[in-house]
């Protein structure tokens, strides 16, 4: 499926947050464990300002449906890390195993620089395979291992941060 992206517009909101709430259902992306609303996403959003350093993308079909987001936020909110992000990708249920998700980080890699990033992170469960390959796949490597550190639904998870120098 070819995708294209675009800078994260208010009236999307409702949509980022139904996919993300699709994730929370599966337990394997997000440590959230009830679905958010729009209201509670909102400063999470607004800190998400393109013509700074922390964008917030949507990803759209053909059809200019949003299939899916993909964000860079502050690594430990230090000015010391300014050159370091974290990289999130949530697609629609519907639209994984498609390619979209590759396609999202190769775009993401070719903003690093305009962002003046030079190191990029993701945080991974360590039972999500499909995402720990999509980034090993670009060249992330396992920086840290969190050994059971993440309680959901009675289970202890593990999370994982990939990191990549650019």
């Amino acid at each position: 499926m070819k995708v294209t992206y675009r800078q994260a517009e208010l009236l999307d909101l409702p949509r980022i947050v139904a996919i993300y709430n699709q994730a929370v259902a599966t337990r394997l992306s997000t440590a959230d464990l009830k679905p958010l609303n729009v209201p509670q996403k909102l400063d999470w959003f607004l800190a998400h300002d393109g013509k700074k350093q922390r964008p917030l993308w949507v990803i759209t079909d053909e059809t200019k449906q949003i299939v899916g987001w993909l964000s860079l936020s502050d690594f430990y909110g230090r000015p010391a890390y300014r050159h370091t992000a974290e990289i999130s990708l949530y697609l629609d249920k519907n639209c994984q195993g498609q390619g979209i998700g590759s396609q999202a980080v190769a775009f993401v890699e070719s903003q690093v620089k305009k962002y003046q990033l030079d190191t990029l992170l993701a945080f991974i469960f360590g039972h999500n395979q499909a995402s720990q390959h999509l980034f090993k796949k670009f060249g992330f490597t396992n920086w840290a291992h969190l050994p059971e550190v993440a309680l959901m639904d009675g289970v202890r998870r593990d999370l994982d941060i990939l990191g990549k120098k650019y």
